[in-house]
């Protein structure tokens, strides 16, 4: 603003509605956050209702483990991305709380849905070999996010 006004010695009075503005644009990340996790747990239990129900008859018993596997760790991790959105709420600017609410998405795709693949692998017209070293990267993925959650919160 200074640059635009030079004779401006001190800054403009501010706003009453400026803490409110601030408040509502410092970090959208955190909303979207709240969100990817509701949607993701909302997913959990129309995936984990499908399974149960519409998938039970065409799966053993074992594929049906594989598949309440992948929709237990949704479930865990769709709380975590709720976590970290309630985080970021507190501390917008950090990126250690950023960077694992991206890797608990990137788990949540990479070792759940991967595990619903695997499950359904003798109800699909392709093939899903591929998916089963995906798992333990989804896995790592995990791994990585808690551990970023654990540095963000040594931060001040």
């Amino acid at each position: 603003m200074y640059q635009f006004f030079p004779n401006l010695a001190h800054p403009l009075p501010k706003c009453p509605n400026d803490d409110f503005i601030d408040a509502m644009t410092i970090s959208m990340t955190n909303i979207s956050f709240l969100r990817t996790g509701a949607l993701v747990g909302a997913l959990a239990v129309a995936i984990g209702a499908f399974g149960a129900h519409g998938l039970k008859p065409h799966l053993s018993d074992y594929q049906i483990t594989i598949f309440e596997k992948g929709v237990q760790y949704q479930f865990y991790h769709a709380f975590a991305l709720l976590a970290v959105g309630l985080l970021l709420s507190q501390s917008p600017g950090n990126k250690w709380f950023q960077r694992a609410g991206w890797l608990f998405v990137a788990g949540i795709i990479g070792f759940s849905g991967s595990l619903y693949l695997l499950a359904c692998r003798d109800l699909l017209a392709f093939p899903v070999g591929w998916a089963g070293p995906v798992t333990p990267l989804g896995g790592l993925c995990f791994l990585a996010a808690w551990s970023m959650l654990a540095m963000g919160s040594s931060l001040k």
